[in-house]
């Protein structure tokens, strides 16, 4: 992975890829042990693989049910479960990567938008399970990176949301990088919130 290899080349020795289909149960139990065996520690948890794409009502299937809940959702919290024993111990954290549309669900994204709202109530609930030894938290990225394909690849549809964003422009990477290492680094006293980081665009929405 280009990644692996950037980050190994910056400092050495930091870096384990481990694999895992996150819709298998039993295999997370097994990535966090092989994680915790390549560090000998495991302080923190980010949740940020997500399935993103469009679900008319119509055209709902258990497929996408069991795909978009499953990766938004179930995955997180068995992540956590698999994790809770050692983030204990390290007296560590956890971060979801939830999204401005739990709130207000994006149109035609029905499932995505009830998986995303699912995350946040997890987050809240996790703080309040987990206190206080671990400290759960969310990060609700907007108009970051936008999709190679569906309706929000539309370039119309952008320009209209970022007429609409307060900051005029979209976020970076790098944007949602600095507010998960605060809430994992810098917030010692923060559990149970969702930042958002979406150039004002949920106080539009």
């Amino acid at each position: 992975m280009r990644l692996e290899r950037r980050l190994e080349a910056a400092r050495p020795g930091s870096v384990a890829c481990v694999c895992a289909d996150l819709l298998d149960v039993d295999a997370l139990g097994t990535l966090v042990t092989n994680a915790i065996a390549r560090f000998g520690r495991l302080d923190a948890l980010v949740n940020n693989a997500s399935s993103f794409y469009p679900t008319p009502l119509a055209d709902i299937g258990w497929q996408q049910w069991n795909d978009l809940v499953g990766t938004n959702l179930q995955a997180p919290l068995f992540l956590v479960r698999a994790a809770c024993a050692e983030l204990t111990r390290r007296r560590g954290a956890v971060v979801n990567i939830a999204d401005v549309h739990a709130e207000r669900p994006l149109e035609g994204h029905l499932v995505y938008s009830v998986a995303k709202a699912g995350l946040v109530a997890l987050t809240r609930a996790l703080a309040l399970e987990l206190a206080p030894h671990v400290r759960v938290n969310a990060v609700a990225p907007g108009a970051i990176a936008w999709p190679e394909k569906g309706t929000l690849a539309v370039p119309k549809l952008q320009k209209e949301i970022l007429r609409r964003t307060p900051m005029g422009r979209i976020g970076s990477p790098e944007d949602i990088a600095a507010a998960v290492h605060y809430l994992i680094a810098e917030a010692p006293f923060v559990t149970g919130q969702v930042l958002a980081v979406d150039g004002g665009r949920s106080l539009v929405l």
